[in-house]
């Protein structure tokens, strides 16, 4: 099913299912455009909960799948984003679930720490003299920041230790990057 076959069809119309055969087959801004209807649809308070779980899925599929045809480390770092950013949602506003790797707070934290290349002191360092860095490093900086936005929220889910520690390290290292 492809959109050019639905003219007028709006995928927030779509069930579920229609939806998910959609994805499997999309690309570029087609994922995107499913990727937002189905977030959309999780965003709904009237609908069940557990229907909210799975359509915030069906958004993080979509938005992963973007990741197949993703050229250059912003668009890898945009799908992250999105990706951490409607975890976090959901955790907040549907509770955690510990057995779900996507809801559980631990394999956030663990999945964001993954995906940052600096370490907290590094950017501390770097983000003193910002203005006078390359673009390409102020770039990063702000990557950083943009991937560490869910933090604030995430480190009052986690134990006390070694990783909400380095989370909450990071949280008010956020406040000094470009």
């Amino acid at each position: 099913m492809h959109i050019e076959e639905e003219p007028g069809r709006d995928l927030n119309t779509w069930t579920l299912d229609q939806l998910q055969t959609f994805i499997h087959d999309a690309r570029g801004q087609q994922l995107e455009t499913a990727r937002v209807a189905a977030q959309g649809h999780a965003y709904n308070s009237s609908h069940p909960q557990e229907a909210r779980r799975q359509w915030a899925k069906l958004s993080l599929l979509a938005n992963r799948r973007m990741l197949d045809d993703a050229e250059g480390p912003s668009a890898r770092v945009r799908v992250a984003q999105q990706d951490f950013m409607l975890r976090m949602w959901v955790i907040n506003r549907l509770g955690p679930d510990r057995t779900d790797h996507d809801w559980s707070p631990e394999a956030l934290a663990s999945d964001t720490l993954d995906t940052l290349t600096f370490t907290p002191a590094q950017a501390a360092g770097l983000a003193k003299g910002w203005r006078d860095l390359p673009i390409e490093r102020i770039r990063e900086l702000r990557w950083h920041k943009n991937l560490t936005a869910h933090l604030e929220s995430l480190v009052g889910y986690l134990a006390p230790g070694p990783v909400r520690e380095q989370l909450a390290v990071w949280n008010a290292t956020r406040s000094l990057l470009p």
